[in-house]
């Protein structure tokens, strides 16, 4: 059983930056996808980003393609994503979760995730 902890959150302005940390343990997760969520106030919890165990294929939300990079540090366990340009409706609480499936459009889908973590708060500002 993997255990996942997210960090970085915070409060910012508008178009100001943050970078998000999953930090894994329990085992590796070198070899297996990752993903983003988040769930804003009153909303559902949406994808925002994916990435495939060796890095090079990348999926995004729409509202988030060209403002956020997802990478992961294998010999750290551990992914990030990196946030730009932030608006305000960017903020919610974002969970990072592992998948077993290899990559595709269904990354895109929660119920394709598990072992999800406890969240970490992003507030933006207007």
């Amino acid at each position: 059983q993997v255990q996942l902890v997210e960090s970085g959150g915070g409060v910012v302005q508008a178009g100001e930056s943050l970078r998000l940390s999953c930090a894994a343990s329990g085992r590796t997760v070198s070899s297996v996808t990752m993903g983003w969520f988040r769930q804003g106030p009153g909303k559902e919890r949406e994808f925002v980003a994916a990435i495939t165990w060796y890095g090079n294929r990348q999926y995004y939300a729409d509202s988030v393609k060209g403002r956020f990079t997802m990478s992961r540090d294998n010999p750290q366990n551990t992914v990030y994503l990196q946030m730009t340009s932030l608006k305000p409706e960017d903020t919610a609480v974002y969970y990072c979760a592992v998948s077993g499936l290899s990559g595709g459009i269904s990354l895109m889908v929660e119920g394709n995730f598990n072992s999800w973590g406890q969240g970490t708060q992003v507030t933006v500002s207007s």
